[in-house]
């Protein structure tokens, strides 16, 4: 077994704090207070927990006790976590998804969360100080048409500090980092929230109290609750922030002992989780930004679905209305933003290092190094060109997560079988997880998989035959070389495997 399995969790309160790490990232400050704007305010929040109880909540039962399962018998990434579920050979191609998706997100992933580090390290030296936001969504602009070689520094840092972690194991690395940065972002987070909301207007510049802000964004629009792109809109925002159909649950709960508890861990991960985006996420960007800008500027900002504009372009040069604290601010803000996105990209990293370490004897450092050197080299395309980056994230950040949940899913309720399937979820159990979710995840989960999946086939098709740049379609050729390379590598991996059970 690999150094890496040997170490597993060293407390309770690390994995939860891991896994908790691993799907709080920079969409639950960035991307979710934007979709809610975009789809209803307030009413957003109807679809987003109905989406929460009936696919979060299953899917984070069903990965984490796939994951346990496979652990118990010495697999820590998806393909032959699979393949214990059932011994047909396709199951462990299947799985190749749980690899595939972690290393592609990865490779655009570092680089936004390569923008937190250098925005926080401008926020320290006081390079914002005094701009205005024409000014610094100036600054944004050069900063990622590669104005400068800063990007490709604080890109390659970004890469090395990922690297270094994994390399350090489990409790050695990536717990010790969710038990500083975790509670870092959650200080962090409510520290800013509570300046963003307490904002009066007609002081240091305001034309809005803060709190005009919050009202805003969780006013209903209910028209909007029948409009079926909302509701994909919130199960995008679903996978998005709690890493669903990645596989890096399955990697991280697959180090779990075999009897302990995966109920009430997951339900702690996926609350803490709805905690910071519902409450610190929403707190947070609108209320300063509508609070100096005003309603219909951010409106215009935030359509589309996407905060980056605003969390990188425009709080830098509002931050400054704050006085000194307005640099205390930028830094919180940027290093919340950094701790969000490297704990998920260390998550991200732990499969890719499991399989080689499993399957092939890899050390630690070796392993970590791969995934480092292939971050690297897949993530260039992403750095250079908009476009590729584009690809990368609909391929690889949105249709994969799908199929591979509806996959996952199926194997687990309807292969494996629901009634073992259960048993598998309570085993160990600190809670009584309700018998509705045993419908829930047998018939319900599916059937909302496969409706969005369906509704969102003709996008799917649209995409796939539009016209592309030289680094899209170089980004399309290189996600599709990167899922075969994979596959290669379980099939010599399932060749090991059984010349050694001879």
């Amino acid at each position: 077994m690999s150094s890496t399995s040997e170490a597993g969790w060293g407390s309770r309160i690390g994995l939860v704090l891991a896994m908790a790490g691993n799907s709080v990232g920079l969409g639950n400050f960035l991307r979710f207070p934007a979709q809610a704007i975009d789809n209803g305010g307030g009413a957003f929040i109807i679809p987003y927990l109905v989406c929460f109880l009936l696919m979060g909540i299953p899917l984070l039962f069903v990965e984490w006790s796939m994951g346990r399962f496979g652990g118990r018998y010495g697999y820590h990434s998806t393909p032959f976590i699979f393949q214990s579920f059932h011994k047909a050979p396709y199951w462990k191609y299947f799985g190749v998804f749980g690899i595939f998706t972690n290393l592609a997100v990865a490779t655009f992933y570092c680089y936004l969360e390569s923008w937190a580090l250098s925005w926080a390290y401008y926020s320290v030296t006081g390079e914002f100080t005094g701009m205005n936001q024409q000014e610094v969504k100036q600054f944004f602009t050069d900063y990622i048409a590669l104005g400068t070689n800063q990007p490709i520094i604080f890109w390659l840092i970004c890469l090395v500090i990922n690297t270094y972690i994994l390399s350090r194991g489990l409790s050695g690395g990536v717990e010790k980092v969710a038990k500083i940065g975790m509670p870092l972002l959650l200080l962090f987070g409510i520290i800013l929230a509570v300046s963003g909301i307490t904002i009066q207007a007609g002081n240091s510049g305001a034309i809005n109290d803060g709190i005009v802000g919050l009202n805003y964004l969780w006013t209903p629009d209910f028209s909007s609750i029948w409009n079926f792109d909302v509701w994909v809109a919130a199960a995008g925002q679903i996978f998005f922030t709690l890493s669903l159909g990645m596989g890096s649950i399955h990697c991280y709960a697959s180090y779990v002992k075999s009897k302990d508890d995966i109920a009430l861990n997951s339900m702690s991960a996926g609350w803490m989780n709805g905690f910071v985006e519902i409450v610190l996420g929403s707190a947070i960007i609108i209320p300063i930004a509508i609070g100096y800008l005003g309603i219909p500027m951010v409106e215009e900002m935030t359509s589309g679905g996407s905060g980056l504009g605003i969390g990188f372009a425009v709080l830098p040069s509002l931050f400054s209305n704050w006085g000194a604290f307005g640099i205390v601010a930028g830094v919180m803000w940027f290093g919340l933003l950094f701790f969000a996105g490297i704990t998920s990209s260390l998550a991200m990293g732990t499969p890719v290092m499991a399989f080689m370490e499993d399957h092939f004897s890899w050390k630690r450092v070796p392993a970590a190094l791969l995934f480092g050197v292939m971050i690297l080299l897949f993530g260039i395309p992403c750095v250079l060109s908009q476009d590729a980056f584009n690809e990368f994230d609909y391929w690889a950040g949105t249709v994969a997560l799908v199929i591979f949940a509806l996959i996952e899913i199926i194997l687990f309720a309807w292969v494996f079988g629901m009634d073992k399937g259960w048993k598998e979820i309570n085993l160990g159990a600190d809670i009584k997880v309700p018998m509705i979710f045993k419908f829930i995840i047998k018939y319900v989960s599916p059937l909302f998989l496969l409706i969005v999946f369906i509704g969102g086939a003709p996008a799917i098709w649209e995409n796939a035959t539009k016209d592309s740049s030289f680094y899209g379609i170089l980004a399309r050729i290189l996600l599709l070389f990167l899922f075969i390379f994979i596959s290669i590598f379980v099939y010599i991996a399932s060749k090991k495997i059984k010349s050694e059970k001879l």
